[in-house]
């Protein structure tokens, strides 16, 4: 045994030490999956495996810097380097960077953000003679898009797919939206999947060339991989089939992204002869928390048998708490907080509230304030979702892809310039006819002829700057002091007062500007090698909600309010989880559709993040559409029996909430937690 698996329970020890072949690990919550995976490439570099030869694949960026660095605390940091550890999609994207040439796209593809799609989506459906507001949602569109896309369907198999009419004209935009992003030389994220299955399958030796370089590959979260990822997982490990997946079907809670829960449910039949190890020893959590979890998610049958366990101790009971409206809910939660922090000495970042959906935070919010606790909101606007930022980025887009009509319609008015609603039409018939991109459009004559001689300047003056600009960004590095200067030149910083006319907005508005440069500037310093433009740009494209800049994060010491999809992969010492009610957790949709499963799983998730204390609120009564309403309880908690659960409920918290009545609740609370800590 070499000296990493001598540091593993016997159980990781077996999974990391199984090299080759197909290995499923089922770790279950907090058994210490991450350390698994790292200790696995540790051992196998010991024994001689080249770095460059081991592919690790995750779903979060956080995840994967995590990996990277806790593989650099156990071996030589230069060999850790060296190891290909990232998400999917950074994976895909960096094929296609070699390879997209093959399926016609040019080296300087852009990727279509969000707001990109939307807006190609809506000519789209304008292209096929649909309008938006004749049952074609945009939104609804572009899911079924992405779900054929993810089931790697190109618009003509679509066709074929569709099951009814709508699905039919859906199939008709599907080909017209991929035409325009083919035509400005972008992709979207799903077609990341899409085009590198599309290059395997149609390109046997660009296949073989992966298949040869990465011997051994690692997944990580397996049961939230969807059938393009399955299918390209499939396809590289080939026949040698030097395969291990770590997941856990009991936290399978994404199937609305297209997550398959059979990939990891059917892993022994996909792969033959595979090995299963089970790890069900928490580090995390105490037993009575544990006990919960297992009596609620033993009560699926679609799943792979394990029971979680610990050594932490027994712990407190998991309190079920009813509360007389969601308002007597919030304060309790916030009188709580107060209680533990004083009394326990309990941070506030130690807490977290958990809710089924975001409208929820609303009054937990208030209470907050209302008791002066700080907190911080998981979920929000994103820092690099604000106008400005995504304004900024459209600029710096354009000089990597000169194609991307749809970031220069973005910005052409942005600072006004002159070039409104005539330049535009102009700009979309040079395009239909001529086939020339917008932008390459401002620097002809017989464009400018067709504006008057202010808005002819301004297009001349534009165009002379991304001409000159993107000389300068041909050599890598300096890039923040690069953007700063192009964003002067190209009028936008400057600008920003005329765009947002109150002064102190513009101001912040500049401050965020500013603060994406800094982001710019440790980019650079992260990386060892000068960088360029459109390494950036890929990397931003990548951003996920966990990559926040400080400022956005909230920091310091606050309790955290997010969803339970938002909480996976975290933990708190104390944890509530609230609005336990019919139509609310479970969802009335998964009610009515009669999918309770994957809500199950999501409260087990809900519980399992709690590490020290857990406390599950309802109402009786809660606010829908202005009045209060009668709330039954969850289903759910009838799994939580008194054998695992206490459901304190004394008389003061059926009325609402004052000051006094919260202080006797918690008084009672706590004289039971207190009677069974001396018992």
């Amino acid at each position: 045994m070499s000296e990493f698996l001598s540091r593993l329970n016997p159980e990781q020890a077996e999974a990391a030490g199984t090299i080759n072949g197909p290995v499923l690990v089922l770790a279950g919550a907090g058994t210490g999956k991450t350390r698994v995976i790292t200790f696995r490439i540790a051992h196998m570099l010991s024994i001689g495996i080249a770095p460059e030869q081991i592919l690790g694949m995750t779903f979060t960026n956080k995840a994967a810097r995590e990996m990277r660095e806790r593989l650099a605390q156990l071996v030589d940091p230069g060999v850790a380097s060296r190891v290909t550890l990232g998400t999917f999609h950074s994976f895909c994207i960096r094929i296609l960077r070699r390879e997209a040439t093959k399926l016609g796209y040019l080296p300087g593809f852009t990727i279509a953000d969000d707001s990109d799609q939307q807006g190609l989506l809506k000519q789209a459906v304008g292209n096929a003679g649909f309008s938006t507001r004749e049952g074609f949602p945009l939104a609804e569109v572009q899911a079924q898009i992405g779900k054929w896309k993810n089931r790697l369907l190109f618009p003509k198999d679509a066709k074929k797919f569709a099951e009814t009419s709508y699905e039919e004209d859906c199939a008709i935009v599907y080909e017209y939206y991929q035409e325009l992003l083919e035509l400005q030389n972008s992709l979207d994220f799903d077609d990341m999947l899409l085009l590198v299955h599309k290059l395997f399958t149609e390109f046997p030796e660009v296949l073989a060339k992966y298949q040869d370089r990465y011997r051994y590959l690692l997944i990580d979260e397996y049961q939230d991989t969807n059938a393009a990822q399955f299918t390209i997982v499939k396809l590289l490990v080939g026949e040698t089939c030097n395969l291990c997946v770590v997941g856990d079907d009991d936290q399978s809670i994404y199937s609305w992204r297209g997550a398959d829960i059979s990939n990891i449910l059917n892993f022994p039949e996909h792969f033959p002869g595979a090995k299963v190890v089970k790890l069900e020893q928490n580090y995390r959590s105490t037993t009575s928390i544990l006990n919960a979890a297992n009596a609620v998610i033993g009560s699926n049958a679609n799943r792979h048998e394990k029971k979680l366990w610990s050594d932490l101790g027994i712990g407190d009971k998991v309190q079920v708490v009813k509360t007389a409206s969601g308002e007597a809910e919030a304060e309790f939660i916030a009188g709580m907080i107060q209680q533990l922090h004083e009394s326990e000495h309990y941070a506030y970042k130690d807490f977290a509230i958990l809710y089924r959906s975001n409208h929820l935070s609303r009054e937990l919010e208030q209470s907050m304030r209302r008791n002066r606790i700080p907190y911080r909101l998981v979920g929000g606007q994103e820092f690099y979702k604000r106008r400005e930022i995504k304004d900024a980025v459209s600029y710096l887009k354009l000089l990597v892809n000169p194609h991307d009509d749809q970031s220069l319609l973005r910005i052409l008015g942005t600072p006004p310039r002159g070039l409104a609603a005539k330049a535009v039409e102009q700009l979309k018939i040079g395009r239909a006819t001529t086939h020339t991109p917008m932008v390459d459009q401002l620097g002809l004559e017989e464009f400018r002829k067709t504006l008057p001689p202010k808005a002819a300047r301004a297009a001349e003056e534009l165009d002379e700057t991304f001409r000159l600009y993107r000389e300068k960004f041909q050599e890598p590095g300096a890039l923040a002091a690069k953007v700063t200067s192009f964003l002067r030149d190209v009028g936008y910083l400057d600008g920003l007062q005329r765009i947002y006319k109150d002064l102190n907005d513009s101001m912040k508005r500049r401050e965020n500007v500013d603060e994406f440069i800094n982001a710019i500037a440790q980019f650079e310093q992260r990386e060892q090698e000068p960088q360029t433009l459109e390494a950036y740009l890929e990397s931003f494209a990548l951003l996920e909600e966990s990559d926040r800049t400080e400022e956005d994060d909230a920091g310091g010491d606050a309790v955290t309010l997010l969803t339970v999809h938002a909480s996976k992969g975290l933990e708190f010492p104390v944890v509530f989880c609230v609005a336990l009610e019919r139509n609310l957790f479970p969802h009335e949709r998964a009610i009515e559709e009669g999918s309770l499963e994957e809500e199950l799983r999501l409260f087990y998730v809900a519980i399992t993040r709690a590490r020290k204390k857990l406390f599950i609120t309802r109402a009786a009564r809660r606010l829908q559409r202005g009045m209060l309403q009668p709330a039954m309880p969850s289903p759910f908690l009838e799994l939580l029996g008194d054998d695992v659960a206490e459901f304190p409920s004394p008389d003061d918290l059926l009325r609402p909430a004052s000051d006094e009545s919260v202080r006797k609740a918690f008084a009672e609370i706590f004289k039971m937690l207190d009677k069974r800590n001396r018992d």
